[in-house]
């Protein structure tokens, strides 16, 4: 219980640190109507909400039966998503959105079960589509990296 406080209140002060640093953010130029930092501060806040409850609840969290045990495998695989995302972030600009969603996504739909040939097939279609939908629906530019010879 004390380590969940102890943890509780230091992830508290990095989101009011965060807060503090995010506030005064202003972008040369906005295409939302309540700016760039908006976004970052609501989920500092609601962190911090969420966070205050685990602070000061009465009794600690207790684990059920049916939730997988933190053991070695369990921790390899937390592991290798944090590599596959730190790789994601690597390869966004020079590969794409497209093309680094796909090198991150077959990967981790490996990782969790997933059959070859479903994961690749899904993963290409969520891909293609996610870009269309945040490029051409939602106007938020992605950048398409190897594939830019594709546009036009």
């Amino acid at each position: 219980m004390l380590l969940q406080r102890i943890f509780a209140a230091t992830l508290l002060l990095a989101c009011a640190g965060l807060a503090l640093m995010a506030w005064p953010y202003q972008a040369a130029f906005s295409y939302e109507p309540v700016g760039p930092r908006a976004y970052p501060l609501l989920m500092l806040g609601l962190m911090s909400l969420a966070l205050i409850y685990m602070l000061f609840r009465p009794q600690p969290a207790q684990h059920k039966d049916d939730e997988p045990p933190l053991d070695r495998a369990t921790l390899i695989k937390i592991g290798l998503c944090v590599a596959l995302l730190l790789v994601f972030a690597g390869t966004f600009e020079p590969l794409g959105f497209i093309l680094s969603s796909i090198l991150i996504g077959i990967p981790m739909a490996r990782l969790y079960g997933g059959r070859w040939l479903p994961s690749v097939v899904i993963i290409t279609l969520m891909s293609v589509g996610l870009y269309l939908l945040f490029d051409k629906a939602m106007d938020v530019p992605l950048p398409l990296g190897l594939l830019d010879v594709l546009e036009n």
